[in-house]
């Protein structure tokens, strides 16, 4: 919607929104740290190891919402050229001396620029529900045009209809979440001209409760 003084205050609530998660990433640094890797044999895992199952050897991958580059961009890294990508600067400190192989870039998922058909790859595990609805489905469009045909993107959508909100404590931070429910992440996907490889509904164990991710797979046509 757009204001009366030509302000649109939707955009300025979706960029507040990001604010939020860069300010609370960057504050928990080293507590999401200790509590987000996961033991061996979860879903991460098994994800990771189908995209590496498809992708040549030194495929050019990007992980959006790299974290501190465990597991994901760790994994990536022992047989991709990877580049990490997040918006928290602490964050990104710790993946850089964690993965010293990869490339780590300080951007904001929702206004990086790549050019159309540059890699082969895409992850983006658990960031994407931090994002607007609205910058959700404008991000799954582009990032189908960055992938090369044949290219596949791997993410954890979100499980079911969660309209945006801020969580007062997550972490000890107030934190934001959003999703679709998992039609409406597959419309958006196929829309996208993505063929749709891997889906599954998990629910998953956190501080605050059970989160339902919606984990997938999609292909883009050779």
């Amino acid at each position: 919607m757009v204001s009366g003084d030509g302000r649109d205050d939707g955009a300025a609530a979706r960029a507040e929104a990001r604010r939020v998660v860069r300010e609370g990433y960057d504050r928990m640094a080293d507590r999401y740290t200790d509590w987000s890797i996961p033991p061996p044999g979860g879903q991460t895992e098994r994800f990771l190891a189908e995209v590496l199952a498809v992708v040549p050897d030194a495929a050019e991958v990007l992980d959006l919402g790299c974290g501190q580059g465990a597991p994901v961009a760790e994994a990536l890294a022992a047989r991709c050229r990877v580049t990490g990508v997040d918006a928290s600067r602490a964050q990104l400190e710790r993946a850089r001396a964690r993965v010293p192989g990869a490339t780590f870039v300080e951007a904001d998922i929702v206004t990086l620029d790549r050019p159309p058909s540059s890699v082969d790859a895409i992850t983006a595990f658990y960031s994407l529900t931090h994002l607007p609805r609205d910058d959700q489905a404008a991000v799954i469009a582009r990032v189908a045009t960055w992938l090369r045909p044949g290219g596949v993107v791997c993410a954890t959508l979100g499980g079911g209809d969660t309209f945006d909100e801020v969580e007062p404590e997550w972490l000890g931070v107030p934190m934001f979440f959003a999703g679709f429910a998992p039609d409406e992440n597959r419309r958006l996907l196929t829309e996208a001209g993505l063929t749709i490889a891997l889906d599954e509904v998990v629910d998953l164990q956190e501080p605050d409760g059970i989160a339902t991710f919606h984990y997938v797979i999609a292909r883009k046509p050779a």
